[in-house]
């Protein structure tokens, strides 16, 4: 095992095998009897012994589930209903493009910037997508509207039905729209982070892709759970810092808010779109700028954004807690809240048609 020599009056980083740690201050152990501790088997470094089952940390009486409708189409369905065929081929194969909506107050929050992205990848993954975004918006809002989810997430998928070897029978669509909403997730005061090198490859053709194919995130995001994090950061190839498995991530220093570029392998967040282009608070400036660890080891602050936390702060990176006071987060946070209720207040309404 190699390490290096660590300056205890500055945060550094140290690399043992290809798991990485944050330092932002001396902690109360030397860092050798930390590394006699670290779990070889797991990515994780401060796993605790005796992992507990997802079951056991998280038992299904306290997960959220989502509402008893869904939206199939241009149908309402009963979420027990039997409406979908193995013989769609983007369900089996992770073929589609998909986007998570926060609505407030019945509104659609940003609903613009979903459909445009949706719309891009869909051309980049040759999904058919729908040509009005007006029939999209109007479909979604009768699921809303029939959950009675008027503060809630929503989740839609567009799914490629046909190509490829397994394309069922009589399949009569080019695609299907599946959504369904469920409640708003408490996530607490902040968020401990695990740490995954090579987790996002920059130079991919659908790096930054919001696609179906998203099981390897739920894999990461289940193994933080399972080893006391709440989720994880995510270097690229070059051990830039990209992102999280659903989040994007922030720092602050000075008067600078920093975040990941896209060339970074993060996903263009809705959320993080909005703080460097509409959300003003006065006297900083945000802006893109590739981070190392070590960047985030030095920042004032750290948080993480996405269309169902808004703003979290990070608390701690592989069990070191990161220093700030959380009071800038806190005026960001503040500032993108009046930016929801504004939008919320002035979306144009959009005509339901009921049955």
């Amino acid at each position: 095992m190699h390490s290096q020599a660590i300056d205890r009056d500055r945060p550094a980083i140290l690399i043992v095998r290809r798991i990485i740690y944050v330092h932002s201050k001396p902690p109360e152990r030397s860092f050798g009897d930390r590394l006699e501790q670290i779990d070889q088997a797991s990515p994780f470094p401060t796993c605790p012994p005796g992992r507990q089952s997802l079951l056991k940390r998280h038992p299904s009486s306290k997960l959220k589930r989502m509402h008893r409708l869904l939206l199939h189409n241009e149908q309402i369905l009963d979420t027990r209903e039997n409406s979908l065929s193995a013989g769609q081929v983007g369900l089996l194969n992770g073929w589609g493009v998909f986007t998570t909506i926060r609505v407030h107050n019945g509104v659609l929050f940003a609903f613009e910037r979903h459909w445009a992205r949706m719309q891009r990848d869909a051309k980049l993954m040759r999904v058919p997508f729908p040509a009005d975004p007006r029939w999209l918006e109007s479909r979604l809002l009768s699921l809303v509207e029939a959950n009675h989810a008027h503060n809630a997430t929503l989740r839609m998928a567009i799914v490629r039905n046909r190509g490829g070897l397994f394309e069922g029978p009589a399949i009569a669509r080019d695609f299907d729209l599946i959504a369904f909403t469920t409640g708003l997730k408490d996530w607490g005061t902040g968020a401990r982070l695990g740490v995954i090198p090579n987790g996002r490859f920059s130079a991919g053709v659908s790096s930054g892709a919001k696609i179906l194919s998203w099981s390897q995130n739920l894999v990461w995001h289940e193994e933080a759970i399972a080893n006391g994090y709440d989720e994880v950061l995510l270097l690229n190839e070059r051990g830039e810092v990209s992102e999280c498995t659903s989040a994007n991530l922030f720092l602050i220093a000075g008067d600078r808010l920093w975040t990941p570029p896209l060339s970074s392998g993060c996903l263009p967040g809705i959320t993080r779109e909005l703080l460097l282009s509409e959300v003003r608070l006065a006297g900083m400036q945000a802006a893109e700028k590739l981070l190392t660890l070590h960047d985030f080891a030095d920042a004032d602050e750290v948080f993480m954004t996405s269309s169902t936390r808004d703003i979290l702060p990070v608390i701690s990176i592989e069990g070191i807690a990161l220093r700030g006071g959380g009071q800038q987060t806190a005026r960001w946070n503040t500032a993108f809240q009046d930016y929801l209720e504004k939008y919320s207040v002035t979306r144009p309404v959009i005509m339901i048609e009921t049955r």
